[in-house]
């Protein structure tokens, strides 16, 4: 998955024609920790989709422009429109984010 280096490499992530899930987490956060532990499984079962990682901290303005609240947090994003956004309480097991990305 595609860490986001600088505010233009989001920008053009978001900007694709096909859906573009991007995963907001931070370094010390438990809950990202776990996500880690069955994020890949799951974007193999969605290479349908482009994927990115953003940390939350690294990237206040984006966060807060995104209404990103709680980490980790998954947002949808297409033609650089935010779709759907799975807060931070419901993305803690494989199957809350199977269900989120199976209903896109």
């Amino acid at each position: 998955m595609k860490q986001i280096k600088t505010e233009q490499e989001y920008r053009e992530k978001i900007k694709q024609d096909e859906l573009t899930v991007g995963v907001f987490t931070t370094t010390w956060c438990p809950d990202c920790k776990r996500l880690d532990m069955f994020i890949d499984e799951i974007t193999d079962e969605h290479q349908d989709k482009q994927w990115f990682t953003i940390d939350r901290d690294e990237f206040p303005e984006i966060s807060e422009e995104q209404s990103v609240m709680g980490i980790p947090s998954l947002l949808v994003f297409k033609n650089g429109e935010k779709l759907s956004h799975l807060h931070s309480a419901n993305a803690k097991t494989p199957d809350a984010v199977r269900e989120f990305l199976n209903n896109l």
